[in-house]
């Protein structure tokens, strides 16, 4: 899914916003906290053509007025590797590009590789600290499954432990025969699905509000890593934050199904390795957000004054109680 067309900052230069159309940078850039006009902004009128002036012609005996051959152009003349002031006079300008080269030419790009983009100003958060904040919540929910969901786990053990054991038993004597085997108790299947729609509604609970509210959820902010809408620096949203959290969470209902909801995590766990330029896992696409990381918050140390040189009271001497 690509970017949707508006008013973003522009990853070369955090000061500025530009015009995505969906396929490149348009227009001329404004300040980033101008208020952007409603939709592209108007086409830039082409530059006017001054009137060429004829040169003078040489007077006999008077050298000839221009570059010489070997002599590099003046600013704003024509010489002989382009056109003058950098126009190319009698060819459309591309768009976007108000002093293009003509068509056919190959446009300008940049020197060297491109420069990772910054979302509002803030660099992408790495992969591994987005994969350290979802350990940390994840150690948390199986906490919180401990708790509310620890007795249904233990009824269901209950129910499978002696078709397990039997099977241990006769794996152990190199028996494979799977006849007289015990079956599940009645029961084990109902309690699959409740543990499953339990830990579900636990993610949800844990997951949706703090990231509708700040963009993080606690492993987030220990790892100072916060979810932000590609179009502005603003709170997600509860409608965002569920969209974004269904797309792998949901599918923990999927388990039953031999595995294939866990399968979907996997991919959508790993996607972010493999976008770019903005590391958007399958989740952040469907909500068009960004991991963005935060810088540091630095300590402000209050200045102890130096007994070296501060001047000392003549009439309170250090040591003397006023």
């Amino acid at each position: 899914m690509s970017v949707q067309p508006g008013w973003y900052v522009d990853p070369a230069d955090p000061e500025t916003r530009r015009y995505w159309d969906g396929e490149g940078w348009i227009g001329a850039p404004i300040p980033v906290d101008a208020t952007p006009p409603e939709g592209p902004p108007p086409p830039e009128p082409a530059p006017a053509a001054e009137p060429a002036t004829a040169a003078p012609e040489p007077q006999p005996g008077q050298p000839a007025v221009g570059p010489q051959p070997g002599q590099p152009s003046t600013p704003g003349q024509p010489g002989p590797g382009g056109p003058a002031g950098g126009q190319w006079p009698g060819y459309p300008a591309a768009p976007g590009h108000p002093q293009g080269p003509p068509p056919g030419w190959p446009h300008p790009t940049w020197p060297g590789r491109q420069p990772p983009p910054r979302p509002h100003g803030l660099p992408l958060a790495s992969y591994g600290a987005r994969l350290a904040a979802r350990l940390i919540d994840l150690g948390l929910l199986l906490l919180l499954n401990a708790v509310v969901n620890g007795w249904f786990v233990y009824r269901f053990i209950q129910e499978v432990a002696p078709a397990l054991r039997e099977v241990v038993k006769r794996s152990l004597a190199g028996n494979n025969s799977t006849e007289g085997l015990p079956t599940f108790g009645e029961q084990a299947d109902g309690l699959v699905i409740a543990i499953l729609v339990i830990a579900t509604a636990l993610w949800f609970a844990y997951d949706v509000p703090s990231m509708a509210a700040r963009g993080q959820t606690f492993g987030k902010r220990v790892m100072r890593v916060r979810a932000l809408p590609v179009e502005a620096d603003e709170p997600l949203g509860f409608g965002r934050a569920t969209r974004r959290w269904s797309t792998l969470g949901m599918p923990t209902l999927l388990w039953y199904c031999c595995g294939f909801g866990l399968l979907l995590q996997f991919l959508d766990a790993v996607s972010p390795l493999f976008d770019q330029p903005l590391r958007q896992a399958l989740h952040d696409k469907r909500a068009q957000t960004v991991v963005v990381q935060l810088p540091r918050e630095r300590k402000q140390h209050r200045a102890t004054p130096d007994t070296r040189t501060t001047p000392r009271d003549r009439a309170n001497p250090p040591g003397d109680t006023p």
